[in-house]
């Protein structure tokens, strides 16, 4: 029932007197369960404090600067209807400096076998297994792979279940590499067609889709071979098939012979990834609906392709098909594309898809897709407030249903393993990719947002590290997210969005590539850098990039969050001239007020 609920902070360990060091919620804040509330302070290591109950914040009672101890009360929460009084995962979990190690508090149902700086021993079976290993990896994807090199270059036995025949699991096989393959051909189309403006005019490209497609097979072949030959000179085992918890030390994998290997292990990582959201109103047996997988497929070129979806995948993959000849149009629920970053780096992608697409409509909705012998007629209902009203109904030659990714938790048997799963089927762990049962870890998709390969990269080498008793946690400041369109965006760290919501005092420094020289050479003056500052400290806490390239400069601002730098120091590093590297310098200058290739007083901080 929904009410008022005083939330206290819980059992922190041996600790008393610790120092709030951040508040991440205001009076009027929604939390979900688990979210992070308070962000605490001792010695070398930081804390987050979860919300226990999922609803609305109605007071808060304390602030920065001051201590806490267990029972401390912090805020006052309106529950939902819905929710529930019981954590899901361990609370507090604990973050490490590069010098620190997590305490016994980061895992307090945890056994003491299981505390960082020693291996656990090898434990006996429950049960019948045909083979026992030190470590099974779930998944072999980018985070699977990963954490099974890690743990054998530890030293550790370890064994790789997946159910593709090569190791690279979606990203590899059938998602970023292949993707990127396709939108570099695209890229190539587009600035031919860009450079007629400019004097040099080629006819219209002649697209043999065979040869295309083996050249993207090829890329894939060369990378997922690589795989092979590491996971060879580690001795990491592998075994093709799908794996299903039996027990707390046994799964049993459904080999791709058609029999079944029941595998014993000490330790295990889940590294199941996720899979396309399908929508029961689409018919998604029909060959003329497509998802992220069958689209990179290449089997035809359609004349007409609605994209459901204005998310990263959906806009990459209009991206190839747009230029390889298609009328694309564009369905998105939300009132912006690409709804996850800030709308003024959405407006040059925006502006430049509207000139080119048929059509894209915003906050509209698809409720029904019928497949006829004509096309697919697609049911449109748009919102009153949108500028571009869809037609009640349109005929299209493919859909291609790019929704978002639903986590694979829920269908691992994890429940036999004592392992908890939320209702969407993510599991809950730790800093240390630890679930609820102590031996057993989680990374990548299957463990909550961002979806990401190279976060689950990270994870998989913490999860790695500390299963051989190594003491490591999973402590990044930033992950960097990038849609691969034209012109690309990306974006770390806290968005202008989020900044605002949070009520945090900070300050922008923004430069238009229309003052860089490297971007009007290239024809492309649409680009901004953007990047924001902590006004108290100067510190970069966050930046965005729409442009040519934007998904490679992201990678400074990453680097500048994690290691604290501020204004300046970005400002004073010697950019090389003339680059597009160059803005995220200048960007650091105009939030001083130091730039001189624009005249642009600096701004007063921003308030919430």
């Amino acid at each position: 029932m929904a009410g008022e609920i005083v939330v206290e902070v819980p059992d922190i360990g041996d600790f008393t007197d610790v120092p709030v060091i951040e508040v991440h919620v205001a009076p009027g804040s929604e939390v979900a369960l688990d979210e992070p509330l308070l962000t605490l302070e001792s010695d070398k290591a930081t804390m987050d404090v979860p919300a226990e109950v999922a609803g609305t914040v109605t007071e808060v009672r304390v602030a920065v600067g001051d201590r806490v101890s267990r029972g401390t009360p912090i805020l006052v929460v309106t529950a939902a209807e819905d929710a529930s009084a019981a954590p899901s995962t361990p609370a507090p979990t604990q973050k490490t400096s590069t010098t620190g190690t997590p305490s016994a508090a980061a895992h307090p149902g945890a056994p003491a076998s299981a505390s960082p700086g020693s291996a656990p021993a090898a434990v006996a079976g429950d049960g019948a297994e045909d083979r026992h290993v030190g470590l099974l990896v779930l998944g072999a994807g980018p985070g699977g792979y990963t954490a099974a090199f890690r743990a054998a270059d530890l030293g550790l036995d370890v064994m790789v279940v997946d159910a593709r025949e090569t190791l690279g699991g979606v990203c590899l096989n059938v998602g970023c590499i292949p993707s990127k393959a396709l939108l570099h051909a695209a890229k190539v189309i587009a600035e031919t067609k860009e450079m007629s403006e400019h004097g040099l005019t080629f006819g219209a490209p002649s697209i043999d889709l065979d040869r295309l497609r083996s050249w993207k097979d090829g890329v894939v072949g060369k990378l997922v071979g690589g795989l092979a030959g590491l996971a060879k000179q580690r001795k990491v085992a592998t075994l093709r098939g799908t794996g299903r918890f039996l027990s707390p030390h046994r799964v049993e994998v459904a080999t791709a012979d058609g029999g079944t290997t029941v595998v014993g292990f000490d330790q295990v990582i889940v590294a199941a990834g996720s899979e396309p959201v399908r929508l029961p109103f689409v018919p998604h047996d029909d060959p003329r609906v497509l998802d992220s997988t069958s689209a990179l497929d290449l089997a035809t070129v359609p004349e007409r392709l609605l994209v459901l979806g204005g998310g990263i995948i959906g806009l990459e993959m209009a991206t190839v098909y747009a230029e390889l000849g298609s009328k694309i149009t564009v369905v998105e629920l939300m009132d912006q594309l690409i709804p996850g970053a800030d709308k003024d780096l959405i407006k040059p992608l925006a502006k430049h898809i509207g000139s080119r697409y048929e059509n894209v409509f915003l906050s509209t909705k698809v409720t029904d897709v019928e497949a006829r012998d004509e096309g697919l007629v697609v049911s449109f209902e748009g919102s009153p407030a949108a500028k571009n009203q869809p037609p009640a109904r349109d005929t299209f030659d493919a859909v291609l249903v790019a929704v978002g990714r639903v986590p694979n938790g829920s269908v691992l048997g994890l429940d036999a393993a004592g392992v908890a799963v939320t209702d969407r089927g993510f599991v809950p762990v730790d800093e240390q990719q630890r679930t609820n049962v102590s031996h057993v870890f989680a990374i990548g998709d299957v463990v909550g947002q961002p979806m990401l390969a190279h976060k689950a990269t990270h994870e998989g080498k913490v999860a790695a590290e500390v299963a051989a008793g190594k003491p490591s946690a999973f402590d990044a400041r930033g992950i960097p997210s990038v849609a691969y369109t034209d012109p690309e965006v990306a974006w770390v760290g806290v968005t202008e969005t989020e900044a605002k919501a949070r009520g945090l005092s900070y300050g922008t420094g923004t430069f238009p590539w229309a003052a860089s020289g490297r971007s009007l050479s290239l024809g492309r003056s649409e680009g901004v850098t953007k990047v924001l500052f902590d006004t108290e400290t100067d510190r970069i806490i966050g930046a965005g990039i729409v442009g040519p390239s934007a998904g490679d400069l992201i990678a400074e601002a990453t680097l500048a969050i994690e290691m604290g730098a501020d204004a300046a120091d970005i400002g004073l590093a010697i950019h090389p001239h003339p680059t597009l590297s160059e803005t995220v310098g200048m960007a650091a200058e105009a939030f001083e007020g130091t730039l001189t290739d624009l005249y642009l007083p600096k701004k007063k901080p921003a308030k919430a």
